[in-house]
Protein backbone atom coordinates (compact mmCIF):
# COMPACT_ATOMS: atom_id res chain seq x y z
CA UNK A 1 0.00 0.00 0.00
CA UNK A 2 1.19 3.57 -0.80
CA UNK A 3 1.22 5.99 1.85
CA UNK A 4 0.02 9.15 1.24
CA UNK A 5 2.97 11.56 1.67
CA UNK A 6 1.19 14.97 2.15
CA UNK A 7 -1.32 15.79 4.86
CA UNK A 8 -5.02 16.28 3.97
CA UNK A 9 -5.16 19.97 3.98
CA UNK A 10 -2.29 19.96 1.63
CA UNK A 11 -4.40 18.05 -0.83
CA UNK A 12 -7.47 19.96 -0.67
CA UNK A 13 -5.32 22.69 -1.55
CA UNK A 14 -3.14 21.36 -4.25
CA UNK A 15 -6.47 19.95 -5.68
CA UNK A 16 -6.76 20.67 -9.82
CA UNK A 17 -10.86 20.87 -9.85
CA UNK A 18 -12.58 17.69 -11.91
CA UNK A 19 -14.99 17.72 -14.19
CA UNK A 20 -17.23 14.71 -13.13
CA UNK A 21 -20.62 13.62 -11.24
CA UNK A 22 -21.25 12.80 -7.64
CA UNK A 23 -20.40 9.10 -8.84
CA UNK A 24 -18.64 9.64 -12.05
CA UNK A 25 -21.65 9.17 -14.11
CA UNK A 26 -21.60 7.43 -17.40
CA UNK A 27 -22.07 10.70 -19.61
CA UNK A 28 -18.91 12.38 -18.19
CA UNK A 29 -16.53 9.43 -19.08
CA UNK A 30 -13.50 11.17 -19.58
CA UNK A 31 -13.50 13.79 -17.08
CA UNK A 32 -12.71 11.94 -14.56
CA UNK A 33 -10.33 13.55 -11.96
CA UNK A 34 -8.22 12.11 -9.69
CA UNK A 35 -7.65 11.87 -5.66
CA UNK A 36 -5.77 10.02 -2.88
CA UNK A 37 -7.15 7.01 -0.71
CA UNK A 38 -6.06 5.63 2.62
CA UNK A 39 -5.24 2.16 4.34
CA UNK A 40 -7.36 -0.56 6.10
CA UNK A 41 -6.41 -2.61 9.04
CA UNK A 42 -7.84 -5.67 10.97
CA UNK A 43 -8.26 -4.42 14.53
CA UNK A 44 -6.97 -1.11 14.49
CA UNK A 45 -6.02 1.44 11.82
CA UNK A 46 -2.55 2.99 11.56
CA UNK A 47 -3.12 6.45 10.24
CA UNK A 48 0.36 8.19 8.48
CA UNK A 49 0.55 10.28 11.77
CA UNK A 50 0.97 7.36 14.21
CA UNK A 51 -2.77 7.18 15.08
CA UNK A 52 -5.28 4.70 15.42
CA UNK A 53 -8.72 3.68 15.02
CA UNK A 54 -10.16 1.28 15.95
CA UNK A 55 -12.68 -0.42 13.71
CA UNK A 56 -16.22 -1.93 13.93
CA UNK A 57 -15.62 -5.17 13.48
CA UNK A 58 -18.04 -6.88 16.59
CA UNK A 59 -16.50 -9.54 19.34
CA UNK A 60 -17.01 -13.21 17.21
CA UNK A 61 -20.54 -13.84 17.72
CA UNK A 62 -22.17 -10.57 18.21
CA UNK A 63 -23.99 -9.02 15.39
CA UNK A 64 -22.55 -6.02 13.76
CA UNK A 65 -25.88 -4.11 14.23
CA UNK A 66 -25.56 -4.15 17.92
CA UNK A 67 -22.66 -1.69 18.14
CA UNK A 68 -24.27 0.88 15.43
CA UNK A 69 -25.92 4.13 16.53
CA UNK A 70 -29.52 4.46 15.16
CA UNK A 71 -29.38 7.02 12.17
CA UNK A 72 -31.61 9.87 14.42
CA UNK A 73 -28.53 8.80 17.03
CA UNK A 74 -25.96 10.37 14.83
CA UNK A 75 -27.23 13.64 12.91
CA UNK A 76 -27.49 17.46 14.56
CA UNK A 77 -28.35 20.32 12.77
CA UNK A 78 -25.79 22.76 11.64
CA UNK A 79 -26.63 26.39 10.52
CA UNK A 80 -29.80 24.31 8.88
CA UNK A 81 -27.82 21.95 7.54
CA UNK A 82 -28.57 18.10 8.93
CA UNK A 83 -25.04 17.16 9.72
CA UNK A 84 -23.81 13.26 10.95
CA UNK A 85 -21.81 13.49 14.17
CA UNK A 86 -19.89 9.90 13.42
CA UNK A 87 -18.00 11.48 10.44
CA UNK A 88 -15.07 8.63 10.91
CA UNK A 89 -16.73 5.67 11.65
CA UNK A 90 -17.20 3.30 9.13
CA UNK A 91 -20.77 2.84 9.03
CA UNK A 92 -21.15 6.41 8.84
CA UNK A 93 -24.02 7.18 6.42
CA UNK A 94 -24.12 10.15 4.10
CA UNK A 95 -26.98 11.30 1.43
CA UNK A 96 -28.90 13.97 0.19
CA UNK A 97 -30.29 14.30 3.81
CA UNK A 98 -27.13 13.89 5.58
CA UNK A 99 -24.54 15.89 5.22
CA UNK A 100 -20.45 15.64 6.31
CA UNK A 101 -19.16 18.89 7.90
CA UNK A 102 -17.98 20.84 5.20
CA UNK A 103 -14.48 21.00 6.64
CA UNK A 104 -14.07 16.94 7.01
CA UNK A 105 -11.37 15.46 5.63
CA UNK A 106 -10.61 11.67 6.58
CA UNK A 107 -7.41 11.33 9.55
CA UNK A 108 -5.91 7.95 7.33
CA UNK A 109 -5.51 8.80 3.28
CA UNK A 110 -3.59 6.13 1.80
CA UNK A 111 -3.54 5.22 -1.81
CA UNK A 112 -4.08 1.45 -2.45
CA UNK A 113 -1.77 -0.42 -4.30
CA UNK A 114 -4.80 -1.30 -7.49
CA UNK A 115 -4.42 -0.70 -10.43
CA UNK A 116 -6.49 2.59 -11.93
CA UNK A 117 -6.56 3.68 -15.36
CA UNK A 118 -5.30 7.18 -15.38
CA UNK A 119 -1.61 8.21 -14.63
CA UNK A 120 -1.92 11.56 -12.27
CA UNK A 121 -1.20 11.28 -8.98
CA UNK A 122 -4.43 12.85 -7.80
CA UNK A 123 -6.80 13.11 -4.90
CA UNK A 124 -9.39 10.38 -6.27
CA UNK A 125 -6.40 7.60 -6.13
CA UNK A 126 -7.06 7.81 -2.48
CA UNK A 127 -8.96 5.47 0.20
CA UNK A 128 -9.36 5.78 4.08
CA UNK A 129 -6.50 3.09 5.24
CA UNK A 130 -8.70 0.23 6.07
CA UNK A 131 -10.74 0.48 3.32
CA UNK A 132 -7.57 0.81 0.89
CA UNK A 133 -6.01 -2.26 2.52
CA UNK A 134 -9.41 -4.71 1.90
CA UNK A 135 -9.77 -3.16 -1.69
CA UNK A 136 -6.04 -4.09 -2.42
CA UNK A 137 -7.34 -7.62 -0.91
CA UNK A 138 -10.25 -7.75 -3.18
CA UNK A 139 -8.53 -6.76 -6.12
CA UNK A 140 -5.83 -9.79 -5.48
CA UNK A 141 -8.72 -12.64 -5.25
CA UNK A 142 -10.98 -10.93 -8.52
CA UNK A 143 -7.45 -11.34 -10.46
CA UNK A 144 -7.13 -14.98 -9.24
CA UNK A 145 -10.41 -15.58 -10.84
CA UNK A 146 -9.32 -14.31 -14.13
CA UNK A 147 -11.39 -10.59 -13.39
CA UNK A 148 -9.33 -7.26 -14.22
CA UNK A 149 -10.75 -4.29 -12.25
CA UNK A 150 -9.73 -0.74 -11.80
CA UNK A 151 -10.49 1.36 -9.57
CA UNK A 152 -11.72 4.56 -11.04
CA UNK A 153 -12.53 7.29 -8.54
CA UNK A 154 -11.97 6.88 -4.39
CA UNK A 155 -12.12 10.08 -2.00
CA UNK A 156 -13.56 13.39 -3.39
CA UNK A 157 -12.76 16.69 -1.11
CA UNK A 158 -15.68 19.22 -0.39
CA UNK A 159 -14.26 21.69 -2.78
CA UNK A 160 -13.74 19.43 -5.99
CA UNK A 161 -17.61 17.55 -4.82
CA UNK A 162 -18.75 21.14 -5.32
CA UNK A 163 -16.85 21.87 -9.02
CA UNK A 164 -18.23 18.29 -9.86
CA UNK A 165 -21.87 19.22 -9.28
CA UNK A 166 -21.58 22.41 -10.97
CA UNK A 167 -20.43 21.00 -13.83
CA UNK A 168 -22.90 18.28 -13.83
CA UNK A 169 -25.82 20.38 -13.88
CA UNK A 170 -24.54 22.62 -16.58
CA UNK A 171 -23.36 19.94 -18.79
CA UNK A 172 -26.58 17.26 -18.04
CA UNK A 173 -29.16 19.14 -16.15
CA UNK A 174 -30.74 19.43 -12.68
CA UNK A 175 -32.63 16.34 -13.01
CA UNK A 176 -30.26 14.11 -14.54
CA UNK A 177 -27.81 15.32 -11.69
CA UNK A 178 -30.05 15.16 -8.85
CA UNK A 179 -30.21 11.12 -9.50
CA UNK A 180 -26.44 10.90 -10.36
CA UNK A 181 -24.49 13.22 -8.16
CA UNK A 182 -24.52 14.74 -4.90
CA UNK A 183 -24.15 18.17 -3.95
CA UNK A 184 -21.07 19.36 -1.87
CA UNK A 185 -20.80 17.50 1.43
CA UNK A 186 -23.26 15.05 0.78
CA UNK A 187 -20.85 12.88 -1.09
CA UNK A 188 -20.01 9.33 0.42
CA UNK A 189 -16.60 10.05 -1.58
CA UNK A 190 -15.88 12.46 0.55
CA UNK A 191 -16.01 9.71 3.68
CA UNK A 192 -12.84 8.12 1.86
CA UNK A 193 -14.66 5.15 2.47
CA UNK A 194 -16.14 4.64 -1.09
CA UNK A 195 -14.50 3.72 -4.49
CA UNK A 196 -15.26 3.74 -7.91
CA UNK A 197 -14.69 0.29 -9.93
CA UNK A 198 -14.55 -0.73 -13.37
CA UNK A 199 -13.64 -3.20 -15.83
CA UNK A 200 -10.71 -3.47 -18.74
CA UNK A 201 -13.19 -3.00 -21.19
CA UNK A 202 -14.56 0.05 -19.68
CA UNK A 203 -12.01 1.96 -17.51
CA UNK A 204 -13.42 5.50 -17.12
CA UNK A 205 -17.73 4.44 -18.41
CA UNK A 206 -19.75 3.53 -15.09
CA UNK A 207 -22.84 2.38 -16.86
CA UNK A 208 -25.54 0.34 -15.04
CA UNK A 209 -24.86 -2.37 -17.22
CA UNK A 210 -21.65 -2.58 -15.49
CA UNK A 211 -23.75 -4.48 -13.51
CA UNK A 212 -24.48 -7.36 -15.94
CA UNK A 213 -20.76 -7.21 -16.95
CA UNK A 214 -18.13 -10.38 -15.50
CA UNK A 215 -16.70 -7.36 -13.58
CA UNK A 216 -19.88 -6.78 -11.85
CA UNK A 217 -21.51 -9.99 -11.17
CA UNK A 218 -18.52 -10.91 -9.48
CA UNK A 219 -18.14 -7.52 -7.25
CA UNK A 220 -22.14 -8.23 -6.04
CA UNK A 221 -21.23 -11.92 -5.37
CA UNK A 222 -17.72 -10.90 -3.70
CA UNK A 223 -17.44 -7.69 -2.47
CA UNK A 224 -18.75 -8.26 0.54
CA UNK A 225 -16.40 -11.18 1.67
CA UNK A 226 -13.46 -7.96 1.74
CA UNK A 227 -16.05 -5.24 3.57
CA UNK A 228 -17.31 -3.87 0.56
CA UNK A 229 -21.33 -3.10 -0.12
CA UNK A 230 -22.99 -2.45 -3.63
CA UNK A 231 -23.88 1.32 -1.93
CA UNK A 232 -27.14 1.77 -4.09
CA UNK A 233 -29.34 -1.06 -4.86
CA UNK A 234 -31.43 -1.73 -7.69
CA UNK A 235 -35.21 -0.56 -6.86
CA UNK A 236 -34.00 1.00 -3.67
CA UNK A 237 -33.81 4.41 -5.40
CA UNK A 238 -36.20 5.82 -2.78
CA UNK A 239 -34.59 5.01 0.19
CA UNK A 240 -30.40 5.72 -0.92
CA UNK A 241 -31.98 8.78 -3.07
CA UNK A 242 -29.96 7.71 -5.73
CA UNK A 243 -30.15 5.72 -8.91
CA UNK A 244 -28.53 2.22 -8.90
CA UNK A 245 -25.31 2.23 -9.54
CA UNK A 246 -23.40 -1.84 -9.60
CA UNK A 247 -19.64 0.29 -9.83
CA UNK A 248 -19.90 1.88 -6.49
CA UNK A 249 -18.45 -0.05 -3.08
CA UNK A 250 -18.76 0.94 -0.19
CA UNK A 251 -16.44 0.06 2.87
CA UNK A 252 -18.20 -0.95 6.28
CA UNK A 253 -16.11 -3.97 7.47
CA UNK A 254 -16.69 -7.45 6.79
CA UNK A 255 -19.41 -8.78 9.33
CA UNK A 256 -21.53 -5.64 8.77
CA UNK A 257 -21.08 -6.05 4.62
CA UNK A 258 -22.23 -9.93 4.97
CA UNK A 259 -25.08 -9.07 6.78
CA UNK A 260 -26.27 -6.09 4.76
CA UNK A 261 -25.75 -8.06 1.47
CA UNK A 262 -27.63 -11.76 3.03
CA UNK A 263 -30.38 -9.86 3.67
CA UNK A 264 -30.50 -7.27 0.32
CA UNK A 265 -30.33 -4.43 2.46
CA UNK A 266 -29.49 -0.58 2.05
CA UNK A 267 -27.27 0.31 4.58
CA UNK A 268 -30.39 2.88 5.54
CA UNK A 269 -32.14 -0.15 5.77
CA UNK A 270 -29.47 -1.69 8.18
CA UNK A 271 -28.87 1.09 10.33
CA UNK A 272 -32.92 2.03 10.78
CA UNK A 273 -33.35 -1.84 11.66
CA UNK A 274 -30.80 -1.30 14.33
CA UNK A 275 -33.22 1.46 16.32
CA UNK A 276 -35.80 -1.13 15.57
CA UNK A 277 -33.98 -3.93 17.36
CA UNK A 278 -32.89 -1.65 20.11
CA UNK A 279 -36.17 -0.69 21.53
Amino acid sequence: MKKNRTNGLAIVAALSVALLSGCEAPSLDGLLASHQPSQPTGNTATAKDGTQTNTTEPAQGESPRAKQASLAETIQDVNGVPTVTNPTDLAVVVNKKRALPADYIPPDLVEPDVPFPFDEKVEKRLMRQEAAQALEELFAAAKQDGIELYAVSGYRSYKTQKSLYETYVRTQGAEHAAAYSAVPGKSEHQTGLAMDVSGADAKTRLEESFGEMPEGKWLAEHCAEYGFIIRYLKGKEDTTGYAYEPWHLRYVGKEMAREITAAGLTLEDYLSATATAQK
